[in-house]
């Protein structure tokens, strides 16, 4: 996040996913997040902190929320979606009181409702202990498929291609200078393996340019939902479509 930029938008909102970035796995650094509440109290302004990938998290300790910064300008959200699973639909939101009845509103009006025996299941997992005890046995799961990952993209592409390891459930592939991401994308898809091009994350301009991020050609990995033998024929895959579409982009993205 480049809080210079944010304070030349004349924006008083910000989201942000600061402690494992979706697409590039990085992780907002003290000075920004420092920077980043100066800038909410000088706007009068609300950052939304999604809480996103925080508990699966390999080579680090647990990143501080910005809630605990300033919990006056900061609402967090997260959710079970990655934890237990997506179609249980239960989340949180963590805000400051003046945004609690305008929130609990808007909810009322908007949602189809979150059932209430799941919230208890859940409520109850938390309170045992069994949720910690779950999330400590997923996160060695991710570990172990994280590491193969990286070690055969390695064999595959070579070293330092990998970006964004140390937390979450996916990872960011560099691809060489001048590849495109999205040929090798689709081809790779036709082989049976889906992967998304780092373009598909990109601001497109009113001329149909992608906004450079300084990033080269890169494909997003994810890892959470395939087993070892997946992996290993998937980075196989990968690599030949790469060589496939290797040189000189063939499309502007």
């Amino acid at each position: 996040l480049d809080v210079g930029r944010l304070r030349r938008s004349g924006a008083r909102a910000v989201l942000l996913t600061p402690a494992h970035q979706c697409p590039t796995g990085v992780v907002l650094g003290p000075s920004r997040r420092r920077d980043l509440i100066a800038w909410a109290d000088e706007v009068d302004g609300v950052i939304l902190e999604d809480d996103y990938d925080a508990e699966f998290r390999y080579d680090r300790q647990p990143v501080g929320s910005l809630q605990g910064l300033n919990p006056a300008r900061v609402i967090a959200l997260g959710s079970v979606s990655k934890t237990l699973a997506p179609t249980i639909r239960l989340g949180w939101v963590f805000a400051p009181p003046r945004f609690a009845a305008g929130i609990v509103e808007e909810k009322r009006l908007s949602s189809r409702g979150a059932p209430g025996l799941d919230q208890e299941a859940l409520a109850l997992l938390m309170e045992t202990g069994r949720f910690d005890r779950h999330l400590r046995r997923v996160r060695e799961i991710y570990r172990t498929r994280r590491d193969l990952l990286a070690a055969e993209v390695e064999h595959a592409f070579g070293p330092g291609r990998l970006r964004g390891l140390a937390a979450g459930c996916h990872a960011l592939l560099h691809l060489p200078d001048g590849s495109s991401e999205r040929g090798v994308a689709a081809a790779a898809e036709t082989m049976g393996v889906r992967v998304n091009p780092l373009s598909h994350y990109r601001f497109v301009t009113e001329d149909g340019r992608a906004a450079p991020l300084g990033f080269p050609p890169a494909l997003v990995l994810g890892f959470g939902n395939v087993d070892e033998q997946q992996l290993r024929r998937g980075i196989r895959i990968l690599a030949r479509a790469a060589e496939r579409h290797a040189g000189p982009a063939r499309e502007r993205e």
